[in-house]
């Protein structure tokens, strides 16, 4: 499928900055499913740095503005085509081993309520890919998708005690029960494309990837109930949300700062 996304994100300040640094991690991945066609990121007002690829093989460029500053806008337009590898992650180029995503993050914590949940889940089941996606299932079945009950400082622990979340929640606790059983796992950040159910989300979406042995890194999508396919377009990754988060930024000042976001994709050749 062929995709056109549009993506502003705007931060306003209540009192003026002296300065603002972003780190943007807004570049679609390159690998054997998905093929950039054109892409476009600017931040208003702002200086282009410099940019690198990553261990894990995702762009990040960096940007500056100067002060003083009211408002940051960050915009990204392009398009990209992509295919269906039923989440498998063929011909990504990285250098990162695998079992550098085994370190657990804050958000990411295994307690004894995750481990168990694993444990469970597994059974007596030895393949890797059938174990992984059991795992899934088992947290899809474990946190209901429910906007507005959890935020962006919540753990895999806590969404899966209180039994309700959103898509950030869901790959979290799957990275965490992956990671208990000694399979290294990731987050992964993107775009959804709407499906033909009519089915309401947000066209940010944020999956997670487990490293099945003798295949490689698989995405499994805990809120919908199934792997990655050609209506979604994956960004970067990290060990959670925080280290995957397509923008980072930094902003010298006092006051308080509010944010907005706008994300459209559409579908214009299937």
């Amino acid at each position: 499928m062929i995709f056109t996304v549009s993506h502003v994100t705007t931060y306003r300040y209540e009192v003026p900055m002296r300065s603002a640094v972003q780190s943007l991690r807004l570049f679609p991945s390159r690998f054997d499913g998905q093929r950039t066609i054109h892409w476009d990121v600017a931040v208003e007002g702002g200086v282009r740095g410099g940019s690198f690829r990553d261990g894990a093989g995702d762009k990040v460029e960096g940007w500056s503005i100067r002060g003083p500053v009211t408002e940051v806008s960050i915009s990204v337009s392009g398009q990209v085509e992509t295919i269906d590898n039923a989440g498998v992650l063929r011909g990504h180029r990285e250098v990162a081993h695998p079992l550098a995503y085994l370190r657990e993050t804050t958000a990411t914590w295994i307690d004894d309520s995750i481990a168990a949940l694993a444990i469970e889940a597994a059974g007596d089941v030895t393949d890797p890919l059938s174990r992984a996606h059991r795992l899934s299932r088992a947290v899809s079945e474990a946190i209901a998708y429910t906007p507005g009950r959890t935020d962006a400082q919540t753990t895999a622990a806590e969404a899966l005690a209180l039994g309700e979340g959103v898509c950030q929640d869901h790959a979290h606790a799957l990275i965490a029960a992956a990671r208990s059983l000694g399979m290294p796992a990731r987050y992964v950040s993107g775009y959804l494309h709407a499906r033909d159910d009519g089915e309401s989300h947000e066209a940010s979406h944020a999956w997670a990837e487990l490293h099945v042995a003798g295949i490689g890194w698989i995405g499994f999508d805990a809120a919908n109930r199934c792997c990655p396919d050609a209506n979604y377009i994956r960004l970067g990754s990290g060990l959670d949300a925080r280290e995957a988060a397509p923008i980072k930024g930094v902003a010298q000042g006092a006051g308080e700062e509010a944010l907005e976001v706008t994300v459209a994709l559409d579908a214009v050749q299937q």
